[in-house]
């Protein structure tokens, strides 16, 4: 089934949403400039890219997925037409969108270095420099510069005539200082072949490639701090990820499905649709318990988790399994445990964390928004039958002795077939929940 953050939990029948609207899939022929700016309300969402650039003759496949990437965040109220135009893609923007509701889709959007919210205008000093004012108008800038790039070289002023030209007239028109080292308002001006697009302000975008374009991958994510930020990490080098939660409950609460649930969710609006495995873990921690020493147990529980996780990614597709492990942070992750632990998983290891500390971690998890979820209290399948004393240098020969006891295909069969498999959606069932509560 497909359902949504439970903050936005539908709760009857809704319709579609006012503002969506069918997307064209091809790409737009060039048009005059006096029909392209036809429509005043007409917006484009600019997105440039910068790694994408560098991929010679297969950049055509990452515009592509980025194309679709588009379509897919902005699916609830739909986008015009799209089309490439040298390092930048142009999405036209329906009128019923705000431009708040654009800025922060297509900071979602990984591949797009930076991205404006512009208007076109027809290719002509007196109409760019009219919309560069009323473009300043009603901000709160004190300070400002005007930034043009010629697209086409051809255009009578080059880029600094036109800066000057039109900031005079800014300046002129609201008082505002120019300064070009570090303005509080930024004026973007693109000259194309066939029109011009002013904008006010120029946003950071996500970065990275395109996700879908480096295949599909799995994430154990545990709850905690680390394991959001090495999926949204993968992502954002392009993966499509899916998530894997082990669980004890209901040995104790059920407060750490609930945080994995809202974390994969959060992450899932940078991909658009995700797969999340809740897997009930208890009787395995039992089984281990009950026939080996206390040392090797979270040895143990490591292993059965990638062996676990591994049955379950090669289910949806998933070339690889993602992990939040830093070297040396807890017991397990000691290079020499971390090396006997992986030998149990059937698919690649990926652990872009492994060589940052807890404080960059901590920063990055602040500013991907995920944070003060993963520190709610919760009791992890981690913290259940833990011993004081981990060890720290596990031997695999000994490693393998403990688990000549189970029946490790049983085990994990058993494990797998009792999983509960939760498909989430971003952002067709947000935007119609908010739809349902008005």
């Amino acid at each position: 089934m497909i359902i949504a953050p439970r903050l936005f939990q539908r709760k009857g029948n809704a319709g579609k949403l006012s503002c969506q609207m069918s997307m064209d899939e091809q790409t737009a022929p060039r048009a005059a400039a006096n029909s392209v700016v036809s429509a005043k309300t007409r917006r484009y969402l600019i997105g440039r890219y910068h790694e994408i650039v560098l991929k010679g003759g297969n950049r055509w496949r990452f515009v592509e997925q980025l194309k679709r990437n588009v379509r897919s965040v902005f699916a609830d109220c739909g986008c015009g037409r799209i089309r490439s135009e040298g390092p930048r893609l142009m999405i036209e923007i329906p009128a019923a969108v705000p431009d708040a509701l654009v800025h922060e889709r297509a900071a979602l959007l990984f591949g797009l270095q930076n991205f404006t919210i512009s208007r076109p205008v027809p290719r002509e000093l007196e109409a760019i420099t009219r919309e560069a004012v009323t473009a300043a108008r009603g901000s709160r800038a004190r300070t400002f510069r005007i930034t043009t790039k010629r697209a086409d070289k051809r255009f009578p002023l080059n880029s600094m005539e036109i800066d000057r030209i039109v900031g005079a007239a800014v300046a002129a028109e609201h008082g505002l200082t120019v300064d070009l080292n570090d303005p509080e308002l930024t004026i973007t001006i693109e000259i194309l072949p066939d029109v011009a697009f002013v904008a006010a302000g120029k946003h950071a975008g996500a970065g990275g490639l395109p996700v879908g374009i480096s295949g599909r991958a799995t994430v154990l994510l545990s709850g905690g701090i680390d394991s959001p930020v090495a999926a949204y990490r993968m992502m954002r080098r392009g993966l499509q990820v899916d998530f894997v939660h082990f669980h004890s409950h209901p040995l104790v609460s059920s407060a750490s499905r609930e945080k994995a649930y809202d974390l994969a969710a959060h992450l899932t609006r940078y991909e658009g649709r995700s797969r999340l495995a809740l897997v009930p873990f208890a009787d395995v921690q039992r089984e281990i318990v009950a026939r080996t020493l206390r040392p090797l147990r979270v040895v143990l529980y490591r292993r059965f988790m990638l062996r676990i996780a591994s049955a379950i990614a090669r289910r949806s597709g998933s070339a690889a399994l993602i992990t939040g492990e830093s070297l040396g942070q807890v017991a397990s992750q000691t290079l020499t445990n971390m090396t006997v632990i992986e030998q149990a998983a059937t698919l690649p290891m990926l652990r872009p964390l492994v060589g940052m500390d807890k404080n960059e971690i901590v920063i990055e998890a602040r500013r991907l928004g995920t944070f003060e979820t993963s520190i709610l209290p919760d009791q992890d399948c981690c913290s259940l039958f833990v011993p004081a004393h981990p060890e720290t240098n596990a031997r695999i020969e000994a490693v393998m002795e403990a688990e000549a006891q189970f029946e490790i295909e049983a085990m994990v069969a058993a494990t797998v077939a009792k999983t509960e498999m939760i498909e989430l959606e971003f952002p067709q069932q947000v935007a119609r929940a908010a739809a349902d509560s008005r």
